[in-house]
């Protein structure tokens, strides 16, 4: 029983194999190759060579030429020696080659440099260099939008260009990288620089303090307007400055403590409210410049304050006008001189101002003159806001009340004192509504 299934399973392999199934073909000649060849008989050894095999789809009666190029559907593969030959082993038909060695090459064709994309495509199928090319130059292309509406639409990526601090290539790699290798890093560091010197003056002289005894005689320091023109101002730039530190920086310091789920709608309001108040700071700021130009203007005296430092690391009394040098620094510098490229940039980058074209190259521009205007008018009014608060006795209650005590505009005023005490300044500039004013008769003839 097993020697019959045994003898079974050979006879089916014998009849499935190569060998088996193909039946001699007397007008082909005789077969070559391991298929030809029984398992039980090898092949006599002969020293005639071999002849090429003859295609399937001969016909009967036609003999073999040996110097015929193989068949088609046979495959090659390549010999010792670099040409090649045809075999059972070949892969296909596929042929190695190294593609530096193709000759000639496409770019010795004249005008290579000049080819566009059609034409590169006929020598170089899938070469996409002219086009990219032309996308680099930063020359528009169409566009069936108005260039009134959309100065750029056509352009896909901006010129090569050079930012101070980047490198020479695309406009927006380089505002990216002025932006993120200097602004941010530098702009940072520079404000707690700042505050980190404020809090160690502090702590190691304290606030400014009065040294006279009260005499309870008051003098109108600032009247409503300008205080009210003062807080407007300053509200608008506190929400301004929280909101810009916010973007700038709020991914160093919140993202990893809120997570972006809530990192990025708190970010976003922000910059909208941003985008809201910045008029109105442009707008407080033009009204407080004319409330407060006139006390403004240099002196004298103001050269002895600079000298001495307003004797605030000597505790040196330095005389000084209804404003010290040091307020008038930030009123000329902060107020006036970085407001306006703070204001400016700002109402471009919203906008709203009828020049130029709000292109990317211009905004970018208007973005890197914002930051560091911005960075420097926060770094200056950080010192303000230090000496009109807890950093000075007295000068916080004089911008809430508008009133401050006569032996507090001595010691930090004096030339102003002086000039309210001989008359040239009025102590109370606002009138008094509760004086009544009594109307005069014109006298009978």
């Amino acid at each position: 029983m097993i020697r019959s299934s045994f003898a079974t399973l050979l006879l089916g392999a014998a009849l499935l194999s190569p060998a088996g199934a193909q039946t001699a073909d007397p007008s082909v000649g005789p077969a070559t190759g391991p298929a030809a060849t029984s398992p039980a008989t090898k092949p006599a050894p002969s020293s005639a060579p071999l002849q090429a095999p003859v295609a399937r789809d001969a016909q009967p009666g036609s003999t073999a030429n040996p110097t015929a190029a193989p068949p088609s559907n046979m495959p090659t593969t390549a010999s010792p020696t670099g040409a090649p030959t045809t075999g059972a082993g070949s892969l296909g038909g596929i042929q190695s080659t190294n593609i530096f060695e193709v000759k000639p090459d496409a770019s010795a064709d004249p005008g290579y440099a000049e080819q566009n994309n059609a034409q590169r495509g006929r020598v170089q199928p899938g070469n996409n260099a002219p086009i990219w090319r032309e996308v680099n130059s930063g020359k528009p292309g169409y566009s069936s939008l108005p260039h009134s509406q959309a100065p750029e639409a056509g352009i896909l990526i901006q010129k090569f260009t050079q930012y101070p601090g980047s490198m020479f290539t695309t406009a927006g790699e380089a505002w990216r990288q002025t932006r993120n290798n200097w602004l941010i890093p530098y702009g940072g560091a520079l404000m707690l620089i700042v505050l980190v010197a404020i809090l160690l003056f502090y702590f190691a002289k304290g606030p400014i303090k009065v040294h006279g005894k009260p005499t309870g005689r008051l003098i109108e320091r600032f009247t409503y307007f300008e205080r009210a023109c003062h807080w407007v101002n300053a509200i608008a730039f506190c929400i301004l400055a929280i909101s810009g530190i916010v973007m700038a920086f709020g991914k160093f310091f919140a993202l990893p403590i809120l997570g972006g789920q809530i990192f990025g709608p708190i970010t976003w309001v922000l910059k909208t409210i941003h985008n809201f108040v910045g008029p109105a700071f442009v707008v407080s700021l033009i009204v407080m410049f004319f409330a407060f130009v006139r006390d403004n203007f240099p002196d004298k005296s103001d050269w002895l304050w600079i000298r001495k430092g307003g004797g605030l690391f000597n505790g040196e009394h330095v005389p000084a006008g209804r404003f010290n040098a040091g307020e008038k620094l930030v009123f000329w510098g902060g107020v006036l001189f970085l407001g306006i490229f703070v204001t400016l940039s700002g109402l471009f980058l919203d906008h709203l101002l009828p020049v130029g074209e709000y292109t990317r190259g211009n905004m970018q521009i208007a973005h890197m003159v914002h930051a560091v205007a911005t960075i420097l008018m926060m770094c200056m009014i950080m010192g303000h806001i230090y000496l009109g608060t807890f950093g000075m006795n007295g000068a916080y209650r004089a911008m809430k009340t508008g009133y401050v005590d006569e032996t507090w505009a001595r010691e930090h005023h004096e030339i102003w004192y002086d000039d309210i005490k001989a008359g040239k300044i009025p102590a109370q500039r606002t009138p008094d509504p509760s004086v009544a004013k009594t109307p005069t008769r014109p006298a009978r003839a």
